[in-house]
C-alpha cells in the first residue's frame, strides 16, 4: 500500500505546474521591498532558499529567520510567513507583535493565520496528510520562484524524472549522509537532511558546500554519502572519493534533486520498519500551551 508521503512526493510536478500558473498579483513581496521571511522547521529552510533567490534576482534585501529568532525591531517593509498548518505558535506570536505589513503562505484556510496576516496565499491543493512536509514546501518555493520571474519548465521536467528514477541501493543502505548546497540550495540541503532525520531517523548533516572541507569532510568514509544539491565546487568530488565515501551529484534542478532525497528518506524508513507518515516524536504543527 502506498503511504501518504509517497503519494505526496509523487504529486510534486503537478503541484508545481499549478503554482506557477497562478502566482498572485499583489500579495507577495514587491520589487524593492525589504523583506523578512520567517518559518519553523521546513518552512525556515524554504525561507532561506527564497531569501537568497530574491536577492540574487535584484528584488531587494531579504533575510530569513526561524520565527522564534526573528529580530522584530528591524525596519522591514514586509514580513512573509511560511506556515503549512497556519497554527504554529511561534509564527502566530510574531505576527501578533509586529507592526510591519505581513503576508502568509499556508495550506489550510480554516486556521488562525487567515486573520493573523494582512494578506494570505492559500495553497490548499498542496496540503498533506503526512506529518512529514514534502510537496507543500516545494510548491510554495515554486510559487515564490515564479514570482521572481523564473521559468520553471525545466525544473518541472526534472521533477518528473526525479519521482520516476530508480533509487541506488547504496543510498538506501548508507550509514550517514552529508547534504551540501551553494547559494539558494544551502536551504534545500538543510531541508534534505531534515527529511532524512524525520522519516528514517538517519544520521544526517548539512553544510554550505565550500564549508564542507573546513572540518565536516573528516567524517567521510566508505558507506557514507556526501550529496550535492546543485553544482559542486571544483575538486570536491575527488576529495570525497579519496576517503572512500560516495559523492552524489546530478544535473537536476536542486529542487528536483530534493525530491530524490525525499524518496531515499522514505525508502530508508521502510528498510528500518518505520512509518514515514508518522515520524517519531513529531506532530503536524507545534502548538505551545501558554
Amino acid at each position: 500500500m502506498t503511504t501518504h508521503t509517497e503519494a505526496e512526493i509523487a504529486s510534486q510536478p503537478s503541484c508545481w505546474r499549478r503554482a506557477v500558473a497562478s502566482v498572485p498579483a499583489d500579495a507577495l513581496p514587491r520589487r524593492g521591498e525589504r523583506v523578512a521571511v520567517i518559518g519553523c522547521g521546513t518552512s525556515w529552510f524554504i525561507a532561506m532558499a527564497y531569501a537568497t533567490l530574491r536577492e540574487q534576482a535584484g528584488h531587494g534585501e531579504t533575510d530569513a529567520f526561524a520565527a522564534s529568532e526573528a529580530p522584530i525591531g528591524r525596519p522591514y517593509d514586509r514580513v512573509l510567513a511560511l506556515t503549512r498548518s497556519g497554527t504554529t505558535t511561534e509564527v502566530l506570536e510574531l505576527l501578533a507583535r509586529t507592526t510591519t505589513k505581513t503576508t502568509a503562505i499556508t495550506a489550510d484556510p480554516d486556521t488562525p493565520i487567515m486573520t493573523s496576516a494582512d494578506e494570505v496565499v492559500v495553497l490548499d491543493y498542496a496540503d498533506e496528510r503526512s506529518v512529514v512536509q514534502t510537496r507543500f514546501a516545494t510548491t510554495q518555493l515554486a510559487l515564490l520562484r515564479a514570482s521572481l520571474g523564473e521559468e520553471l519548465t525545466q525544473a518541472i521536467a526534472d521533477a518528473e524524472e526525479a519521482v520516476a528514477a530508480p533509487l541506488p541501493d547504496e543510498l538506501v543502505a548508507a550509514e550517514q549522509f552529508s547534504f551540501l548546497g551553494t547559494g539558494w540550495s544551502v536551504g534545500l540541503a538543510q531541508e534534505a537532511a531534515l527529511k532524512m532525520r524525520e522519516a528514517s531517523r538517519s544520521w544526517t548533516e548539512a553544510y554550505p558546500a565550500m564549508e564542507y572541507r573546513h572540518g565536516p569532510i573528516s567524517i567521510a568514509a566508505p558507506g557514507r554519502v556526501t550529496w550535492m544539491l546543485g553544482t559542486a565546487p571544483e575538486g570536491l568530488r575527488e576529495q570525497v572519493e579519496r576517503t572512500g565515501g560516495t559523492f552524489v551529484e546530478s544535473a537536476l534542478d536542486p529542487m528536483a534533486e530534493l525530491i530524490r532525497a525525499q524518496r531515499v528518506a522514505v525508502a530508508r524508513a521502510f528498510a528500518r520498519g518505520l512509518n514515514p507518515d508518522e515520524p517519531m516524536h513529531l506532530t503536524r504543527s507545534v502548538i505551545l500551551s501558554s
